[in-house]
Protein backbone atom coordinates (compact mmCIF):
# COMPACT_ATOMS: atom_id res chain seq x y z
CA UNK A 1 0.00 0.00 0.00
CA UNK A 2 1.31 3.38 -1.23
CA UNK A 3 1.57 6.29 1.61
CA UNK A 4 3.86 9.08 2.35
CA UNK A 5 7.08 9.05 5.24
CA UNK A 6 7.51 11.79 7.06
CA UNK A 7 11.07 12.94 7.27
CA UNK A 8 13.03 15.66 8.62
CA UNK A 9 16.66 16.65 7.27
CA UNK A 10 19.49 18.16 9.15
CA UNK A 11 23.35 18.80 9.09
CA UNK A 12 26.54 18.63 11.62
CA UNK A 13 28.42 20.67 10.18
CA UNK A 14 27.40 19.97 6.60
CA UNK A 15 27.38 16.22 7.58
CA UNK A 16 23.64 15.64 6.57
CA UNK A 17 20.70 13.34 7.82
CA UNK A 18 17.50 12.19 6.96
CA UNK A 19 15.42 11.85 10.09
CA UNK A 20 12.19 9.40 9.91
CA UNK A 21 10.98 8.81 13.79
CA UNK A 22 7.71 7.31 12.98
CA UNK A 23 8.34 4.26 10.22
CA UNK A 24 5.98 1.91 8.98
CA UNK A 25 5.99 -2.06 9.77
CA UNK A 26 7.87 -3.55 7.50
CA UNK A 27 9.80 -0.92 6.09
CA UNK A 28 12.69 -1.75 4.04
CA UNK A 29 15.23 0.59 5.42
CA UNK A 30 18.13 -0.17 3.24
CA UNK A 31 16.09 0.82 0.23
CA UNK A 32 14.79 4.06 1.80
CA UNK A 33 18.04 5.07 2.21
CA UNK A 34 19.53 4.60 -0.84
CA UNK A 35 17.11 6.19 -2.79
CA UNK A 36 16.29 9.27 -0.46
CA UNK A 37 19.84 9.92 0.11
CA UNK A 38 20.51 9.93 -3.63
CA UNK A 39 21.71 13.55 -4.88
CA UNK A 40 20.55 13.66 -8.14
CA UNK A 41 17.28 11.35 -7.87
CA UNK A 42 16.28 11.75 -4.33
CA UNK A 43 16.86 14.39 -1.21
CA UNK A 44 20.56 13.86 -0.67
CA UNK A 45 21.97 12.99 2.42
CA UNK A 46 24.96 11.32 3.57
CA UNK A 47 22.55 9.21 6.06
CA UNK A 48 19.40 8.10 7.32
CA UNK A 49 18.59 7.64 10.59
CA UNK A 50 15.47 5.65 11.95
CA UNK A 51 13.90 6.00 15.44
CA UNK A 52 12.44 2.89 17.24
CA UNK A 53 11.15 2.12 20.48
CA UNK A 54 14.00 2.31 23.38
CA UNK A 55 16.08 -0.64 23.95
CA UNK A 56 18.75 -1.50 26.87
CA UNK A 57 16.79 1.43 29.04
CA UNK A 58 16.97 3.96 25.94
CA UNK A 59 14.95 6.54 25.80
CA UNK A 60 14.98 5.45 21.64
CA UNK A 61 16.79 3.85 19.27
CA UNK A 62 18.78 4.87 16.27
CA UNK A 63 18.94 3.15 13.22
CA UNK A 64 21.89 4.55 11.07
CA UNK A 65 21.86 3.52 7.34
CA UNK A 66 24.99 5.14 5.26
CA UNK A 67 23.66 6.74 1.77
CA UNK A 68 24.39 3.26 -0.22
CA UNK A 69 22.03 1.51 2.33
CA UNK A 70 24.42 -0.04 4.22
CA UNK A 71 24.07 -0.23 8.29
CA UNK A 72 26.69 1.80 10.01
CA UNK A 73 27.52 1.26 13.96
CA UNK A 74 27.25 5.26 14.89
CA UNK A 75 27.40 8.85 13.76
CA UNK A 76 28.84 11.66 16.44
CA UNK A 77 27.67 14.10 13.92
CA UNK A 78 23.84 12.36 13.17
CA UNK A 79 23.26 11.44 16.61
CA UNK A 80 23.16 14.96 17.54
CA UNK A 81 20.96 15.54 13.85
CA UNK A 82 18.91 12.44 15.85
CA UNK A 83 18.37 13.90 19.18
CA UNK A 84 17.30 17.82 17.60
CA UNK A 85 14.41 15.80 15.43
CA UNK A 86 13.66 14.01 18.87
CA UNK A 87 13.23 17.19 20.89
CA UNK A 88 11.76 19.04 18.38
CA UNK A 89 9.34 16.33 17.79
CA UNK A 90 8.35 16.56 21.66
CA UNK A 91 9.27 12.95 22.14
CA UNK A 92 11.58 13.47 25.08
CA UNK A 93 12.27 16.99 27.05
CA UNK A 94 15.52 19.05 25.89
CA UNK A 95 16.39 19.48 29.67
CA UNK A 96 16.93 16.14 30.02
CA UNK A 97 19.65 13.89 28.86
CA UNK A 98 18.59 11.74 26.00
CA UNK A 99 19.77 8.11 26.47
CA UNK A 100 19.92 6.81 22.73
CA UNK A 101 20.38 3.00 22.00
CA UNK A 102 22.75 2.17 18.46
CA UNK A 103 24.61 -0.52 17.30
CA UNK A 104 27.55 0.79 19.35
CA UNK A 105 25.89 0.83 22.90
CA UNK A 106 23.48 3.03 24.44
CA UNK A 107 25.30 6.47 23.84
CA UNK A 108 24.06 10.16 26.04
CA UNK A 109 23.06 13.00 24.48
CA UNK A 110 23.25 16.69 26.16
CA UNK A 111 21.18 19.81 25.55
CA UNK A 112 23.88 22.74 26.05
CA UNK A 113 21.64 25.28 24.38
CA UNK A 114 19.80 26.76 21.34
CA UNK A 115 22.40 29.39 19.47
CA UNK A 116 19.55 30.47 16.35
CA UNK A 117 16.41 29.48 14.97
CA UNK A 118 16.50 26.09 14.40
CA UNK A 119 19.63 24.93 15.27
CA UNK A 120 21.24 22.99 18.63
CA UNK A 121 24.36 22.76 20.14
CA UNK A 122 24.71 19.53 22.10
CA UNK A 123 27.25 17.14 23.28
CA UNK A 124 27.42 13.51 23.29
CA UNK A 125 28.95 10.98 25.93
CA UNK A 126 30.36 8.78 22.38
CA UNK A 127 31.79 5.84 25.08
CA UNK A 128 35.19 4.46 24.96
CA UNK A 129 37.76 5.66 22.33
CA UNK A 130 40.67 2.96 21.56
CA UNK A 131 43.54 2.93 19.64
CA UNK A 132 43.77 -0.50 18.51
CA UNK A 133 47.46 -0.08 17.00
CA UNK A 134 50.20 1.19 15.05
CA UNK A 135 49.69 0.52 11.39
CA UNK A 136 53.08 1.65 9.77
CA UNK A 137 51.99 -0.31 6.67
CA UNK A 138 50.15 3.03 5.53
CA UNK A 139 52.36 5.36 6.54
CA UNK A 140 53.62 5.63 3.03
CA UNK A 141 54.57 9.14 0.88
CA UNK A 142 53.68 11.88 2.97
CA UNK A 143 51.89 9.80 6.07
CA UNK A 144 54.19 10.22 8.96
CA UNK A 145 52.53 7.86 11.25
CA UNK A 146 49.39 5.65 10.86
CA UNK A 147 46.82 4.08 13.58
CA UNK A 148 43.74 1.80 13.77
CA UNK A 149 41.41 3.76 16.41
CA UNK A 150 37.99 1.79 17.40
CA UNK A 151 35.41 4.63 17.72
CA UNK A 152 31.86 2.28 17.90
CA UNK A 153 32.92 2.11 14.25
CA UNK A 154 36.45 1.21 12.40
CA UNK A 155 39.03 4.23 11.27
CA UNK A 156 42.20 4.28 10.18
CA UNK A 157 44.01 7.62 11.32
CA UNK A 158 46.83 9.25 9.13
CA UNK A 159 49.41 12.05 10.18
CA UNK A 160 49.51 13.75 7.56
CA UNK A 161 50.88 17.35 6.94
CA UNK A 162 49.89 17.93 3.49
CA UNK A 163 46.03 17.28 4.71
CA UNK A 164 44.91 20.23 2.59
CA UNK A 165 45.67 18.72 -0.66
CA UNK A 166 45.41 14.89 -0.43
CA UNK A 167 43.03 13.88 -3.42
CA UNK A 168 41.14 12.29 -0.58
CA UNK A 169 38.26 11.17 -3.29
CA UNK A 170 40.53 8.73 -4.64
CA UNK A 171 42.71 8.13 -1.84
CA UNK A 172 39.91 6.94 0.37
CA UNK A 173 38.50 4.72 -2.39
CA UNK A 174 41.22 2.77 -2.65
CA UNK A 175 41.76 2.60 1.20
CA UNK A 176 38.47 1.49 1.99
CA UNK A 177 38.06 -1.45 -0.76
CA UNK A 178 41.43 -2.27 1.16
CA UNK A 179 39.14 -3.70 4.44
CA UNK A 180 36.74 -6.55 4.44
CA UNK A 181 34.39 -4.29 6.20
CA UNK A 182 35.17 -1.02 4.86
CA UNK A 183 36.93 1.62 6.70
CA UNK A 184 36.39 5.09 8.28
CA UNK A 185 39.87 7.61 6.71
CA UNK A 186 40.92 10.40 8.42
CA UNK A 187 43.74 12.61 7.74
CA UNK A 188 44.52 14.84 10.35
CA UNK A 189 47.77 17.00 11.34
CA UNK A 190 48.04 19.35 14.35
CA UNK A 191 47.47 23.20 13.01
CA UNK A 192 48.22 24.74 16.29
CA UNK A 193 48.12 23.60 19.86
CA UNK A 194 45.16 22.14 21.01
CA UNK A 195 44.10 22.01 17.29
CA UNK A 196 43.58 19.80 14.74
CA UNK A 197 42.52 19.76 11.01
CA UNK A 198 40.67 16.80 9.35
CA UNK A 199 39.66 15.51 6.15
CA UNK A 200 37.69 12.45 6.11
CA UNK A 201 36.49 9.84 3.68
CA UNK A 202 33.22 7.78 5.55
CA UNK A 203 32.63 4.34 5.05
CA UNK A 204 29.45 3.73 2.76
CA UNK A 205 29.19 7.74 2.16
CA UNK A 206 32.49 8.98 0.31
CA UNK A 207 33.96 12.09 1.10
CA UNK A 208 31.91 13.86 3.59
CA UNK A 209 32.22 18.06 5.13
CA UNK A 210 32.36 16.60 8.72
CA UNK A 211 32.43 12.93 10.58
CA UNK A 212 31.82 12.97 15.16
CA UNK A 213 33.37 9.90 15.21
CA UNK A 214 36.05 10.29 13.02
CA UNK A 215 36.94 13.56 14.90
CA UNK A 216 36.78 11.50 18.14
CA UNK A 217 39.14 8.98 16.46
CA UNK A 218 41.52 11.73 15.49
CA UNK A 219 41.90 13.25 18.69
CA UNK A 220 43.16 9.65 20.23
CA UNK A 221 45.46 9.05 17.61
CA UNK A 222 47.13 12.05 17.80
CA UNK A 223 47.02 11.81 22.09
CA UNK A 224 48.93 8.40 21.52
CA UNK A 225 51.89 10.36 19.01
CA UNK A 226 51.98 12.73 21.79
CA UNK A 227 51.03 15.25 18.86
CA UNK A 228 47.44 16.76 20.95
CA UNK A 229 46.35 16.99 24.57
CA UNK A 230 43.21 15.52 25.97
CA UNK A 231 41.18 18.20 24.59
CA UNK A 232 41.39 19.54 21.64
CA UNK A 233 39.14 21.74 18.65
CA UNK A 234 38.95 19.27 15.39
CA UNK A 235 38.45 21.63 12.32
CA UNK A 236 36.66 19.38 9.99
CA UNK A 237 36.01 21.28 6.14
CA UNK A 238 32.15 21.80 7.70
CA UNK A 239 33.17 23.95 10.71
CA UNK A 240 34.79 22.62 14.34
CA UNK A 241 33.89 20.22 16.74
CA UNK A 242 35.33 20.13 20.49
CA UNK A 243 36.66 16.33 21.67
CA UNK A 244 37.26 15.86 25.46
CA UNK A 245 38.94 12.40 25.75
CA UNK A 246 38.99 10.48 28.71
CA UNK A 247 37.28 7.23 29.69
CA UNK A 248 35.23 8.23 26.96
CA UNK A 249 35.40 10.55 24.66
CA UNK A 250 32.74 13.43 24.68
CA UNK A 251 32.02 15.21 21.38
CA UNK A 252 30.65 18.82 21.61
CA UNK A 253 28.96 20.56 18.41
CA UNK A 254 25.90 21.80 16.55
CA UNK A 255 22.81 20.46 14.64
CA UNK A 256 20.90 22.14 12.54
CA UNK A 257 17.52 21.65 11.08
CA UNK A 258 16.63 22.10 7.53
CA UNK A 259 13.54 21.11 6.40
CA UNK A 260 10.79 18.60 6.48
CA UNK A 261 10.25 16.39 3.76
CA UNK A 262 7.65 14.03 2.41
CA UNK A 263 8.94 11.31 0.37
CA UNK A 264 5.92 8.71 -1.14
CA UNK A 265 6.61 5.04 -0.84
CA UNK A 266 7.05 2.46 -1.86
Amino acid sequence: MSGVLHLTKHHGLGNDFLVLLDPVPGLDTAALAARACDRHRGVGADGLLIGHPGLAGADITMELRNADGGRAEMSGNGIRCFAQAVWDAGIAPAADALRVATDAGVRVVRHIANPGPGEVLAAVDMGPVKVLEDAPAWATGSVQAAALVDAGNPHLVLLDPEVGTVDVAVEGQRIEAMFAEGVNVEWIWPSSAGELSLRVWERGAGVTEACGTGSCAAVAAAVSWGKAGARAVVHNPGGDVVVDLGDTAVLTGPAVRIAAVEIPWP
